[in-house]
């Protein structure tokens, strides 16, 4: 179970709403949508949570290039809202670089020089350095100027999304949305 919602900095403090990202495809579209939600280009962060698992923020200010921060960059690649955060520039490979050459798979499931039991007792080969990392990703800074430091959103698990949006006064807001 996913919550998304959205939140709009406006001169009289925040607006929320909550948002459907079923027709959206990629981060831009995502920027896309928050601006929508501001028609002055003032702050507006999108906020994705799925079950306590991971949460995301995407900061977009005005026609800036969204800023994002995933919770757990390993646990949001298996959903499909992850996959919308998860760019090749976020996790630091360059766009289009795929995780696997095809050419080099072995089809019996073993790497070449690899020893066969080592498949069956679980263990695992290499790491790709297109792998998703297992923790955080991003800019841990986005909400430093909103009253969240990186070291505060990186300490988040829970219920991030009301941690954040109590310190940032948007608590009852973003309540009355989901």
């Amino acid at each position: 179970m996913y919550f998304t919602a959205l939140l709009a900095r406006t001169e009289d403090g925040w607006e929320a709403s909550d948002t459907e990202l079923d027709d959206v495809e990629t981060l831009s579209d995502l920027a896309d949508l928050a601006r929508e939600a501001s028609p002055d280009e003032d702050t507006v962060l999108v906020l994705i949570e799925q079950e306590e698992a991971w949460f995301g923020v995407v900061r977009v200010d005005g026609e800036e290039d969204p800023r994002v921060f995933v919770s757990n960059a390993a646990v949001a690649a298996r959903s499909s809202y992850g996959e919308l955060l998860l760019t090749d520039e976020l996790l630091g490979r360059e766009p289009g670089e795929d995780d696997t050459d095809l050419d080099s798979l072995d089809l019996d499931g073993t790497e070449d020089g690899e020893p066969e039991d080592a498949v069956a007792d679980g263990e695992e080969g290499g790491t790709d350095a297109g792998a998703v990392p297992n923790g955080p990703v991003g800019d841990a800074g986005l909400l430093t100027d909103l009253g969240i430091s990186g070291k505060e959103l990186l300490a988040l698990d829970g219920d991030a999304l009301s941690e954040i949006a109590d310190a940032l006064g948007a608590s009852e807001m973003l309540e009355a949305v989901r």
